[in-house]
């Protein structure tokens, strides 16, 4: 037996595998083919070996060997043709080999570490290849694979040898005559001796690292192949056990063959199991491949072939981690832009093969159950590819991720909705989750979403929105319920220093920029608070600062101190508000913010003439009074605001602007109807008529559809011209009127007058409002200005045009938030200011440009003075 032979040292046997396959020194025969050549090497080096197995000393080992390792053989080694002969002889080598390492191995004791050089690395296994000895190996191989199994394999089933090198075309002509009717019986004893071979750990990666591709089409075909009839078996004189004429497989063969195949498809590295498979799947049509000048017809796959090969795809997609796989095995492995001249970096950078993978995992296996079976599987690993941090690969696989996810919401709405945007917007809808739930029973400061959840769902869905860039309905239907949360983020996030800041600023962004415009200004009313009934944020949760730059959410703590709470809610509010206008300010390629503007302008009429009504019937004030009120109040300060951080620019177009002056001409109806028109309300209407005439004049090109636009304004100039007391207005209100009925064919002098005082004149107000604004630049620069800019930013706080004063607030606000010097010394003279402008009933309009701004009980806290406190209170009472 083996055991009780001498062994056989691992060189020895590597050394006649390569003396084997060495060519030697042939007398070539002038003239002669390759295909001649290549038989007659064969030929020269079987001889030779065998002769030197048999006289030379030095091979007595491994002839014993070999003589063991034959015997246990069930397949005959001799033979008539030379190319059997040589592949056999390296196979019984390559057995002999596997014995030789098993036997050294089992002699081998390792021995004892040294104590005082722990840190020496412990002796190689003695069964360890060297490199020479595993290039030897790996072209003992690729003499068995290309002699042995590709010349076996249906037309179809793998790569031909003839696309594969010259030397590979020259033994397909070789093998093309001497190949049997059926072959089976060769390429299953091949198959199998290579299987045999790779039960060894060392010899495995070897076989299967090479030759994986060739393997699993040989177990498909000996295993699946409908060509394969039984036949009786025809013994031929002296073969051992399986004859040399057997033309087909056994049934139990056929079975081996299934499960050593299933094995393979277990064990292997699944990315190269599904390269492999994809390769071999192939396509239905025949290809025709340039190689050396020459062109070389694929053949097709064969039916049955490309159900099996989809048929093992499937199952691998299913397996655990079996989408990384799959997209591993074409976007990592495919080989196809390499093969093609293109260098790695730029093979996975092809965006179309993610789209092809992404194409793949979005469709539903026939050999799945149900879709949603199939979705409850899959989706989960759809997600986790958002996560790869691969730097070469991160963007392929997060593409094919985004791809898959957009094309499952497509295709499967309600089942997407369920197993991808849910799981995918998770944490932010725990922001918004209310339940049962009461102080008394939460702990303080719990954290309900980590950092890293949170930081990982806000770039998730940048990621699937954002760069995915496709607003499907139901995309933008499961965003929409979540986007409080990541504006509420954004708010936080402007506080500090995060960089989840700009993500959510891009994730608002795109939301608003490719909503509808009615969803988009509902969304809007809902982030400011004009939408009580739903909520922005969990009442019992607040945002806190994560260690790692992030943000995580935690239970909110409970005040005592209600003024604190009420300061802190002021604080936050007026925060949420100026972060809005920030938010529609980035928004240039959208006319949202303008859109907005006006509804907000719509809203203030439509509370100023409610609110006007109950007073005129003299309704006391009720609980839906108080929320009116509110209501009302929110509206002004996000006028005012986004006056304040916008300005002019919110306008985008010139509907926009049209719609501005109607809000304006309506509200001036509204006063008329109910109680004599205020200062403020006059030189608005003064403003928007003064505009109106302006744009007819000639200020802008004016379209058909501007015309129709103006067409709500024919009414309310109407009924300024009959209700109206000033002549003035009266005249030029008829006038404007007929004008706009008649698309600028009629305009009166009346009109030219007012569009040209509009556009040139210069009110002594304008030039109050440049000197304050003239002042505020410079403060811009230098924070401290000088008392004659202070004093004259006081005088204009008390001018008569309501515009002028509104500038002049302003810029004193911006001076006490700064601290300035000056602001500081004439503190009195400040709250008096401030005191004295909100004592007129209608000026809230432009006062509350400084709402907010004012935060006049902070101002109270930092002078620390009782009268200032005061002052505050009834400053807070009168807001």
């Amino acid at each position: 037996m083996v055991g009780m032979m001498a062994a056989v040292s691992l060189q020895t046997v590597t050394d006649a595998l390569k003396e084997l396959m060495v060519p030697a020194e042939v007398t070539v025969v002038p003239h002669a083919s390759g295909e001649d050549v290549l038989l007659q090497t064969l030929s020269r080096n079987l001889s030779a070996f065998r002769e030197k197995l048999l006289h030379d000393t030095g091979r007595l080992a491994l002839g014993q060997l070999r003589t063991c390792v034959v015997t246990r053989l069930a397949w005959p080694l001799s033979g008539d043709e030379i190319v059997w002969s040589f592949v056999a002889e390296v196979l019984l080598l390559l057995l002999c080999l596997k014995q030789a390492m098993i036997d050294v191995l089992a002699q081998f004791t390792p021995p004892k570490p040294n104590p005082k050089s722990p840190e020496c690395a412990p002796p190689l296994s003695p069964d360890t290849l060297g490199v020479s000895q595993q290039k030897t190996v790996q072209a003992a191989l690729q003499f068995v694979v290309t002699l042995g199994i590709c010349p076996y394999l249906l037309p179809g089933v793998g790569i031909p040898l003839g696309c594969r090198s010259e030397f590979a075309a020259t033994v397909e002509k070789v093998v093309r005559d001497s190949v049997p009717a059926d072959g089976s019986w060769r390429l299953y004893t091949i198959t199998q001796s290579l299987l045999t071979i790779a039960e060894h750990p060392s010899l495995e990666s070897l076989v299967f690292s090479r030759h994986l591709g060739d393997l699993i089409a040989s177990l498909c075909q000996l295993g699946y192949s409908p060509n394969k009839s039984q036949h009786k078996l025809v013994l031929e004189k002296g073969s051992p056990g399986h004859c040399a004429s057997q033309k087909g497989l056994t049934q139990a063969e056929q079975q081996g063959c299934q499960e050593a195949l299933q094995r393979i498809l277990d064990r292997v590295y699944q990315p190269n199991v599904i390269k492999e498979l994809l390769i071999l799947q192939g396509g239905s049509r025949q290809v025709v491949r340039a190689r050396g000048g020459t062109t070389q017809t694929v053949p097709q796959t064969p039916a049955w072939l490309r159900r099996l090969c989809g048929q093992f795809l499937s199952q691998a997609l299913m397996k655990p981690h079996g989408v990384q796989a799959v997209v591993r095995g074409i976007v990592e492995g495919a080989g196809a832009g390499v093969a093609g001249g293109q260098s790695a970096e730029a093979a996975a950078a092809d965006w179309r093969k993610c789209d092809t993978v992404a194409r793949i995992l979005a469709s539903c296996p026939q050999q799945c159950l149900s879709v949603e079976d199939y979705y409850h599987q899959v989706c989960p690993q759809v997600l986790e590819l958002l996560h790869i941090k691969a730097t070469l690969t991160a963007r392929q696989f997060q593409r094919v991720a985004t791809t898959t996810l957009l094309s499952m919401v497509k295709e499967q709405p309600d089942l997407a909705d369920r197993h991808l945007l849910g799981p995918l917007l998770a944490p932010l809808i725990t922001c918004l989750r209310t339940g049962g739930m009461a102080y008394e029973s939460m702990p303080v400061e719990e954290v309900k979403v980590d950092e890293q959840e949170l930081t990982r769902c806000i770039e998730d869905v940048y990621k699937v929105c954002v760069v995915g860039n496709d607003p499907l309905p139901r995309l933008m239907e499961s965003l929409q319920t979540v986007i409080p949360a990541v504006f509420n983020l954004y708010c936080f996030t402007k506080q500090g220093v995060s960089h989840l800041r700009s993500t959510c600023q891009e994730i608002l962004q795109w939301f608003f920029g490719k909503s509808e415009t009615q969803v988009a200004l509902l969304v809007l009313k809902q982030l400011a608070g004009l939408s009580p009934s739903i909520p922005v944020l969990q009442p019992l949760y607040q945002f806190s600062a994560g260690s790692e730059g992030g943000v995580k959410l935690v239970t909110k703590a409970t005040v005592s101190d209600e003024d604190d709470a009420l300061y802190g809610k002021v604080c936050w509010d007026q925060w949420r508000a100026e972060s809005l206008a920030d938010l529609l300010s980035s928004l240039q390629e959208s006319s949202i913010a303008g859109d907005f503007f006006i509804d907000c302008l719509k809203g203030l009429v439509n509370a100023a003439g409610q609110a006007d009504g109950r007073l005129a019937a003299g309704h006391t004030s009720d609980s839906s009074d108080l929320e009116c009120q509110q209501q009302l109040l929110i509206t002004v300060q996000l006028v005012a605001v986004m006056c304040e951080r916008i300005g002019h620019s919110v306008l985008r177009n010139t509907v926009q602007v049209i719609e501005f002056i109607t809000a304006t001409l309506e509200r001036s109806c509204v006063s008329l109807v109910h109680r004599a028109e205020e200062t403020v309300e006059a030189q608005t209407l003064s403003m928007g008529m003064g505009l109106m005439a302006a744009m007819l004049g000639g200020a802008v090109q004016l379209t058909s559809s501007d015309f129709v636009a103006m067409r709500p304004m024919l009414p309310l100039l109407e009924r300024l011209s009959a209700l109206h007391p000033d002549p003035v207005i009266q005249e030029l209100a008829s006038d404007l009127r007929v004008t706009i009925a008649t698309h600028g064919a009629f305009s009166s002098e009346t009109v030219s007058k007012a569009a040209h005082s509009t556009m040139g004149s210069k009110t002594e107000s304008t030039r109050g409002i440049q000197a304050v604004e003239a002042s505020a630049g410079t403060r811009s620069r230098d924070r401290n200005c000088a008392s004659n800019d202070f004093q004259q930013i006081l005088e204009v706080a008390f001018d008569t045009e309501v515009s002028a004063r509104a500038a002049a607030l302003r810029t004193l606000t911006q001076m006490v938030r700064q601290h300035n010097s000056e602001a500081l010394s004439n503190q009195e003279k400040v709250l008096t200011v401030f005191l004295e402008n909100l004592s007129h009933e209608d000026s809230f309009v432009y006062l509350s440009a400084i709402q907010g701004n004012l935060k006049q009980e902070k101002i109270c806290r930092c002078w620390k003075s009782e009268q200032h406190t005061q002052n505050a209170g009834g400053t807070q009472q009168a807001r």
